[in-house]
């Protein structure tokens, strides 16, 4: 861990940072308290708790952990199936539970994980996402309160009424929407958010408007900063599988936010570290009431654009939220839920991915459908179980896929040059030396379109098959089968299968379950650092028995 002290020559560009981010970030961590159904003070405990643990023990120098819409709206959709209290009580075990889920996978130096969750997923989860923060944003906006639970039910619903739609709400949550997005267009940039929200509140106040809901109609703001509470541990096992989910969307987010961003060494964070300190920051943020907390790809852009120098531009930002919130708590109580949910809708059309996607569906039907099927789910079913279902299809078309792309090849040897490709024979041919080379995955799925591609024996005589494994270091029991069948096969016909290129873990693998002994250790001919080596061995080998087959040598570049 880099050292903690914060530098001199640092320290002014640290506070005026952090200073910033606070600023900018507490109307954002409301909103996303607001996507996950709880209080919007609550995402500022996220803030003044999560974010300064993070950035003490994530080996990025730079990432801010905080409040993201993705965590939110996934945290969201596990909540809302709960009232009063008990919903404050299961939001401080589902955080809980991912920060020690983080903890253990960082403890066990498991960063490596996140290549198992598809680009393809994560794109159809965060448009998925970005249209549910869209649609869900559509109740505040506009005052009309719908009976139904999905989202897209509810705007359908919505429709439907149109005529029950508040104008003040209306008015409120598109001047504030306006008014952003001018401001992003000047210096002012930075807080157009805030500045946004404090315009709303007052022309709400001055037009005497006493239909609008206010944040002070909903939540309960404190005058002391929140004592730990203490989990429930009866909501463990039944909030355990969606907290699985909500770890990996933050941990997927965590790490694009590590390999976008070096440290000042010049060097990438160690990713399982990075998990161990949002594992770290989701357990503290959990018992003060914090929702859960993940790598912010916009948090830790802010920062860094407004010249942090060290990871203590996240711990002063924790301090200055404490501060803001403490001192002007009855002030934003008075910000109109309008606004607020305009605020969010923007969040909702920036997150969408939709170059992202494109690439993705020019990619191949297989991502395209992947992708599809998250989306499709991210908006129809609980949000916690889109992403893992999502993650099992893809996987699953990847296996169908790859078993299908596996191909077996003919070299075919040329005197003193390079040898030819060319499809093998459909007959294998008697009294010769067939090579055979195996490109794709050889796992059990693939094993039958292995077999069928293999020359038929039924009118050979005295032939020599040589199969080169060189490459597959990986192989079961399905595929060995498969070579079991087919020397059986050659062997009835007074033929030979000679196995080339075999690494020590795979003759291992074949020693075990008997087939060399079946085969014969003389066909099998181990891998060497030499390329074309052990076919070599194996052509001198099957000559002798082929007794006319001229000499060949085979020359590899």
């Amino acid at each position: 861990m880099n050292a903690i002290k914060p530098e001199k020559k640092n320290l002014t560009a640290d506070l005026l940072a952090g200073l910033t981010f606070a600023v900018v970030n507490i109307p954002t961590a409301m909103a996303h308290a607001l996507m996950a159904a709880v209080n919007p003070v609550f995402g500022t405990y996220t803030l003044i708790f999560g974010m300064p643990v993070g950035a003490i023990f994530t080996s990025s120098v730079f990432m801010n952990i905080s409040t993201t819409s993705a965590m939110a709206v996934a945290a969201g959709s596990v909540l809302v199936g709960y009232s009063g209290e008990s919903r404050t009580q299961a939001l401080v075990v589902l955080v809980i539970l991912v920060g020690v889920i983080q903890l253990i996978l960082g403890i066990l130096k498991q960063g490596s994980l996140i290549r198992f969750v598809p680009n393809s997923v994560m794109v159809g989860f965060a448009n998925g996402v970005a249209v549910l923060i869209i649609l869900g944003q559509l109740s505040d906006l506009t005052g009309y309160e719908s009976a139904y639970s999905n989202k897209v039910a509810q705007t359908l619903d919505m429709l439907l009424h149109i005529s029950e739609i508040s104008f003040q709400s209306l008015a409120i949550g598109t001047l504030t929407i306006l008014l952003v997005l001018l401001l992003n267009n000047t210096r002012l940039r930075k807080v157009a958010a805030i500045l946004g929200l404090v315009v709303a509140a007052l022309i709400v106040q001055a037009l005497q408007w006493t239909n609008i809901e206010l944040i002070q109609d909903i939540a309960s703001f404190p005058t002391a900063l929140p004592r730990p509470v203490m989990p429930d541990l009866r909501l463990v096992i039944p909030l355990l599988v969606p907290a699985l989910s909500i770890t990996l969307v933050g941990l997927v987010q965590g790490a694009a936010v590590s390999q976008s961003f070096p440290n000042p060494d010049g060097k990438f964070p160690d990713t399982s570290r990075d998990f161990f300190g949002q594992g770290l920051a989701n357990l503290v943020t959990g018992f003060f009431q914090g929702i859960p907390a993940g790598g912010s790809m916009s948090g830790t852009s802010l920062n860094i654009n407004s010249g942090a120098k060290s990871r203590w531009t996240n711990i002063f930002a924790g301090v200055f939220v404490a501060v803001i919130i403490l001192a002007f708590a009855q002030a934003v109580g008075f910000i109109p839920m309008p606004a607020l949910a305009g605020l969010v809708l923007l969040a909702g059309f920036q997150s969408l991915q939709i170059p992202a996607a494109i690439t993705v569906y020019q990619t191949g039907k297989v991502p395209a459908i992947g992708m599809a099927l998250t989306f499709g789910l991210t908006l129809t079913i609980p949000l916690q179980y889109a992403v893992l279902v999502g993650v099992a299809f893809a996987v699953l078309l990847n296996a169908i896929r790859q078993s299908n792309q596996v191909k077996i090849i003919q070299v075919v040897p040329v005197p003193d040059g390079l040898p030819l490709e060319a499809p093998p024979p459909a007959e294998l041919p008697s009294n010769q030396i067939t090579i055979l080379m195996i490109f794709g995955s050889v796992f059990f799925a693939a094993s039958q379109t292995i077999e069928e591609a293999f020359p038929s024996t039924d009118n050979t005589d005295h032939a020599v098959v040589i199969l080169g494994l060189r490459g597959h270091a990986e192989i079961g029991s399905t595929f060995i089968n498969s070579l079991w069948r087919y020397a059986d096969s050659l062997k009835a016909r007074n033929s030979r299968l000679m196995l080339v290129g075999i690494d020590q873990d795979v003759h291992r693998k074949l020693l075990n379950t008997g087939f060399v002994q079946a085969l014969g250790e003389e066909n099998l001919f181990l891998a060497t650092p030499q390329l074309g080596g052990p076919l070599n061995e194996a052509l001198v080998e099957a000559r002798k028995w082929i007794a006319q087959t001229p000499e060949i040598r085979i020359h590899l570049a």
